[in-house]
């Protein structure tokens, strides 16, 4: 244990951290391990690897994770700032060189491999275009003939043009969501309200009628017909769970789900542990935005505000989409669970997500001294 009455750079990080938020973001991995174990081996076996290979990948992953997250929470605000910056510059120019040179998996352009390593860039993207976002709508507030609304504006532009570009709807419309709730946080005209509606709105009909898999996906959605295995078979596993789930390794469903270890874990949780452990869940997610949101409404600077709201938005809806897909409440898209579901890109992403959050709601007592020295009444003046 830390004595408070140490000084120096760890005890400083362990007395000033949101120990909760840590415990939140560890807790959701184990979770993510445990289920490992149940909805991996089935997917190894079926395609001609050993029963425990994405386990002992899934460990592997988590470690430099946790290192990442617990790295980046050591840094103050600015150097957030620096390094999602830096973070950004390199995503964006890997994803578009993932265009041209990129492997594709399934007639998208998502991955890039270096020194033999798979990488998606768009999921380390998404924080960094938060911070950066934030800082500029944060710039834009404290000095408004700093054009930062209109200089964010322009960097969405290129991030949703690249997304769709490989394509990657899901990704578009998560990080247009993020997007678009930060705006509105930062002030967003109605005008502007209403313009981004219309175009949002506009997009999704062009999607349809441009992209025959949005189509395929939306049309199965509404009509039930077409291939509809991955969907039957996610709600067949959740209606076999019922209350109190299978037990652990009993679920059957599961060894059919061609995805259960990555984009369909949910359903999984649901077949072995069942609906109350997912309702547990679900409270785990709702519990962290909402202390992010919470952190994000005490905060005098706006960066801070800003950024903390769209990073814990981002785990959220992220969150949304998929269970939404696993309980057939939306269309089917490819899309993990944050911090639970495999997959060495997504983890990692999700991680410097969780670090930014730690360091941007750590307590800092020099600030709040410095804040409260504003408004000190020098010694011999007169109060008024």
């Amino acid at each position: 244990m830390v004595s408070r009455a140490e000084r120096g750079a760890l005890a400083d990080w362990f007395w000033t951290i949101d120990r909760f938020f840590l415990a939140l973001f560890l807790f959701l991995m184990g979770i993510g391990f445990m289920l490992s174990f149940a909805a991996s081996p089935a997917v190894a076996e079926r395609i001609g690897l050993e029963p425990f290979h994405f386990v002992k990948r899934h460990a592997a992953f988590m470690i430099p994770s946790i290192a990442v997250m617990l790295g980046l929470s050591f840094l103050t605000p600015r150097q957030v700032r620096r390094t999602a910056i830096i973070l950004l510059i390199v995503a964006l120019a890997m994803m578009l060189l993932a265009l041209f040179f990129g492997v594709e998996v399934k007639g998208s352009r998502r991955w890039v491999t270096l020194a033999g390593i798979s990488i998606q860039p768009s999921e380390f993207m998404k924080p960094a275009f938060v911070v950066v976002c934030a800082w500029l709508f944060s710039e834009h507030a404290r000095q408004p003939e700093i054009p930062g609304n209109l200089f964010a504006i322009i960097l969405f532009g290129m991030v949703a043009s690249l997304l769709v570009a490989q394509p990657d709807l899901g990704q578009t419309i998560l990080t247009t969501a993020v997007w678009g709730g930060m705006f509105f946080m930062a002030g967003m005209p109605w005008l502007w309200i209403i313009v981004l509606g219309v175009g949002g709105a506009g997009g999704l009909v062009t999607a349809y009628y441009v992209f025959p898999h949005v189509a395929g996906r939306i049309d199965k959605f509404l009509t039930g017909e077409g291939d509809t295995f991955q969907i039957d078979t996610a709600r067949e596993a959740i209606i076999r769970g019922d209350w109190f789930g299978q037990g652990p390794g009993e679920g059957i469903v599961k060894r059919i789900i061609p995805d259960a270890h990555t984009d369909f874990i949910f359903s999984v949780a649901a077949e072995e542990f069942g609906i109350v452990f997912c309702i547990a869940l679900v409270a785990i997610f709702t519990v962290l935005v909402l202390r992010g949101l919470s952190h994000a409404y005490r905060e005098r600077n706006d960066f801070n505000r800003f950024a903390v709201a769209g990073l814990v938005l981002q785990m959220g809806i992220q969150s949304i989409i998929n269970i939404g897909v696993n309980l057939e409440l939306l269309p089917a898209k490819g899309m993990t669970l944050p911090l639970i579901s495999y997959g060495g890109s997504s983890m990692v992403a999700i991680c410097v997500t969780a670090g930014f959050i730690l360091a941007l709601t750590r307590h800092r007592p020099e600030k709040r001294a410095q804040d409260r020295s504003l408004f000190r009444v020098p010694h011999g003046m007169p109060a008024e």
